[in-house]
């Protein structure tokens, strides 16, 4: 404690920031293989360190140098030591090819787009990284990466996470057919809690997000004594909590929602005063514009068209926000109000048949490996 009284700006976070930020910057200016590494390093680092301290915005702001989806992308050279006929990458390439930092990047980019209610976004991304760990583990892929003793850990939380998303968001089919059967296994029992109107929210949320710290450097000779209590500063258990307390916000209507939306579901015009009195809420009306705009997000024009490309940070100026960004909604339903009648139409649904192929694929790909693998002696 002593050491640390003396040297207060050894874990200061603007300090930390700052050099992050400073790598990033360097790598803009150069051709150095080594400074353009260090730089997706600090990258990745940086994003996971704003998202720990909650400022989910600039987490994905972070991401920009790795997931840039422009034309003028700056090409990685391959490092030293490298085999003749490797070619440049780009630095989304660079950050998959080390399957730990695609992990992080992938989770603390999942915990961002969740808290920040881009509810699409987040199944996109997170749904990705379990489907391809879920045929990584059937293959035995990751027992030679170091640290893979935790990515069943990490896989588990993930699914927490999509557990929430998928019961939260109304739209069906945001997942493969393969994690969605994981969820109801290892969280089925909680989510049938929740439809029944108990408390499962926060318990899945509090296994699930990361540690958060908080950005205050404690006063560490306080810290030491006996009963210092809260005059050593802010812990990051305040700073855990606040985001629990903040999801459990968001949270907080879920259950009336989807009481309502039930209710809609079942109808295609139906009186307010008649509608009011089946969901039972006091300040009707309000709960019917807060719906419609809890569900509008923001969602990559990537994820939307289908494409398989990566959703982007939500930074940058107007006209590039124009091209990768727009403004959708999660609703199955559509309703407006007219003359005191609520009138309801069923979304548009898009006949779509690209995930179950692709698992078929998946599977026979499966089955084609593990009869290679037995041997056949005639």
């Amino acid at each position: 404690m002593d050491v640390l009284s003396n040297n207060r700006n050894t874990w200061a976070v603007e300090k930390v920031l700052t050099y992050l930020q400073q790598f990033n910057h360097a790598a803009e200016s150069t051709r150095v293989t080594s400074v353009q590494y260090l730089a997706l390093f600090a990258a990745v680092a940086q994003a996971r360190l704003e998202c720990l301290l909650g400022d989910y915005t600039a987490s994905l702001d972070a991401l920009s140098l790795i997931q840039s989806t422009s034309n003028d992308v700056q090409l990685i050279n391959p490092p030293r030591g490298a085999e003749d006929d490797a070619k440049p990458l780009t630095p989304a390439e660079v950050v998959d090819s080390v399957f730990a930092a695609k992990l992080n990047v992938a989770y603390h980019q999942g915990v961002c787009y969740l808290m920040l209610r881009r509810y699409k976004d987040a199944s996109f991304v997170l749904g990705n990284i379990c489907s391809t760990m879920q045929r990584g583990f059937k293959a035995g892929e990751y027992k030679s990466i170091p640290g893979s003793d935790q990515f069943g850990k990490l896989f588990d939380r993930m699914i927490a996470l999509l557990a929430i998303i998928t019961h939260a968001c109304p739209e069906t089919g945001l997942v493969e057919d393969g994690i969605a059967r994981s969820i109801r296994e290892k969280h089925g029992k909680q989510l049938s809690k929740i439809e029944a109107g108990e408390e499962g929210y926060e318990d899945l949320f509090i296994y699930a997000c990361p540690k958060f710290i908080t950005p205050s450097v404690p006063r560490y000779e306080l810290a030491s004594m006996e009963g210092a209590g809260a005059g050593a500063g802010p812990s990051n258990q305040d700073a855990y909590k606040l985001q629990v307390k903040h999801f459990m916000n968001e949270m907080a209507n879920q259950q009336t929602m989807r009481k309502l939306r039930s209710y809609m579901k079942l109808y295609t015009s139906i009186s307010l005063e008649k509608l009011g009195r089946l969901v039972m809420e006091e300040d009707f009306i309000s709960l019917l514009l807060s719906y419609k705009h809890k569900m509008r997000q923001i969602e990559s024009s990537t994820n939307s068209s289908g494409s398989g490309g990566k959703p982007s940070s939500g930074s940058g100026d107007e006209s590039a926000a124009s091209t990768s960004e727009s403004v959708g909604t999660v609703m199955d339903i559509h309703y407006f109000i007219n003359d005191g009648i609520i009138h309801v139409d069923e979304a548009e649904k898009l006949h779509r048949f690209e995930n179950y192929f692709m698992s078929q694929i998946s599977q026979s790909i499966d089955v084609m490996a593990n009869i290679d693998s037995i041997s056949v002696n005639i």
